[in-house]
């Protein structure tokens, strides 16, 4: 009873013997000028290493709390973090180019447990070649995921090796690469394949498709960017019936026909983009079999589709579960359209509309229509003022107006899903980042043209520097959109 505090002393730190020794402890100076001690150790034998308690498997899971750079520092610290670091890193990308070949089994001997893996070169530099990828393939035997880009040095032989001694593929990823006839053995011997990215990538890409899509393929997910691909593809592509997300982009040798057989056969479709590149080959026909046949339908996004009111009256009245839906660089899509949409799409979400011919007066038609959206966001269209979006705004509280009224210029709009992080980023549903809108000169229909048509369109891989970062990515749920880069 009675007693100070100061009677019952508290305890040093193991590092520390005595207090008093000024030479123990430094001071820092915050802003407020409170003066606060910390230890510096100057005895190691009387150092304390609390995390040497920690099992290796508690250190790991702490691990996927940072971020890969304090990832990096950590395995610093100590010989066993160091350890424990490489162990448990299962995702690792690095820069592809030739000199890294050497380096290889030392990289692999530490980060031995990697199933994500992705290999990067630009276009400047000799990149990885056939005995780097058979080097990899030996050590990486729990790869389930592949990117690929400007790896020009890799041929069959390469493709091969990892096909043979790896089958367990969920996901490939290419990007710029040549001959596209290279991964057929690789791809069609992934039987657990269920998503391929073929991005930007010079080749016959048909034949390939019609080596691997078959009835029985685990394939869900396919995206088509820049490709030398045609409604052969397409059509053989329409034989994997668990297929449930398409990206058709900027691929003008598509026509009506190949979307057709993908509605036609493909059940489950849920999620659809279309950048038809202003060509005019993708038009009312497709969108009128989607309509008709993709009743699970959650997500359309048309770029450079000029569709009429017959095709999208058929959709807003035929897709009831459609979320989420952009409407980007048309001509057709004016007021009568957006009305139609506003009063039959029940289930719509989040609606975009971009460099369209609508006014103030179809903006209007979603303070009555669409009473489940949360979102509309209307860019670039001249007629629309911003007291269209005050008004909404005033009679419907919980919807998020997105009005970019001030900038009319007319621009070229990119839907290239590969162009930023897009490649690496986490599974959110993506309303494209950008919409392609290129003026394109008119396309020869003959097959015999068709290698100088992609050639003169595409120069080597299109026109990267027209991309315009003007979409952004689209969260799930209620809240508002997050930006992606």
């Amino acid at each position: 009873m009675g007693q100070s505090s100061s009677s019952h002393p508290q305890p040093s730190p193991p590092w520390s013997t005595n207090r008093s020794n000024s030479s123990s402890f430094r001071s820092i100076h915050h802003k407020d000028d409170v003066a606060i001690e910390y230890p510096v150790i100057t005895n190691a034998s009387s150092y304390i290493d609390y995390t040497s308690e920690i099992p290796d498997d508690c250190l790991a899971f702490v691990f996927q709390f940072l971020t890969s750079g304090d990832r990096k520092r950590c395995s610093l610290v100590s010989r066993r973090w160091l350890l424990v670091e490489g162990q448990s890193r299962h995702r690792l990308a690095l820069n592809a180019q030739s000199e890294i070949v050497p380096l290889i089994p030392v990289i692999f001997s530490r980060f031995d447990s990697v199933t994500k893996l992705s290999l990067r070169c630009d276009r400047r530099s000799v990149s990885i070649d056939d005995n780097g990828l058979e080097q990899i393939s030996l050590r990486c035997v729990n790869l389930t995921r592949l990117k690929l880009r400007g790896c020009r040095e890799v041929t069959d032989v390469g493709m091969a090796a990892l096909g043979f001694r790896i089958g367990g593929f969920s996901l490939c990823m290419y990007q710029e690469l040549y001959n596209g006839q290279f991964f057929g053995p690789l791809i069609s011997g992934a039987k657990n394949l269920k998503t391929l990215k073929l991005l930007r990538c010079l080749g016959d890409w048909d034949s390939l498709l019609e080596m691997i899509a078959v009835s029985d393929s685990l394939l869900s997910e396919v995206h088509l960017e820049r490709l030398q691909v045609s409604d052969v593809g397409l059509s053989a592509l329409s034989n994997c019936s668990n297929l449930e997300i398409l990206h058709i982009v900027k691929t003008p040798d598509c026509t009506n026909a190949g979307v057709v057989a993908i509605a036609e056969r493909c059940k489950y479709l849920r999620k659809l983009h279309i950048d038809g590149w202003k060509t005019n080959r993708i038009g009312n026909e497709a969108l009128i079999a989607i309509a008709r046949h993709s009743v699970h339908l959650q997500e359309l996004v048309l770029i450079g589709v000029n569709p009429s009111s017959i095709s999208l009256e058929a959709i807003a009245s035929n897709c009831q579960k459609l979320e989420r839906l952009a409407l980007c660089g048309s001509e057709t899509i004016a007021d009568t359209e957006i009305s139609c949409i506003a009063s039959k799409c029940v289930a719509l979400k989040k609606l975009c509309i971009k460099g369209c011919p609508v006014s103030d007066e179809g903006i209007e038609a979603f303070a009555w229509g669409c009473p489940n959206l949360i979102k509309i966001k209307v860019k670039k269209c001249r007629n629309v003022t911003g007291e269209v979006g005050d008004w909404l705004r005033a009679r419907r509280g919980s919807l998020v107006v997105n009005l970019d009224v001030c900038a009319v210029e007319v621009e070229n709009i990119d839907a290239s899903a590969s162009e930023g992080a897009q490649e690496d980023v986490a599974d959110l549903p993506t309303i494209m980042n950008d919409v392609a809108v290129a003026q394109p000169e008119p396309l020869a229909t003959s097959s015999s043209c068709r290698g100088s048509v992609f050639r003169t369109r595409f120069g080597l891989f299109g026109g990267r520097g027209l991309v315009s970062s003007t979409f952004r990515k689209w969260s799930i749920g209620n809240s508002s959109s997050t930006s992606t880069s």
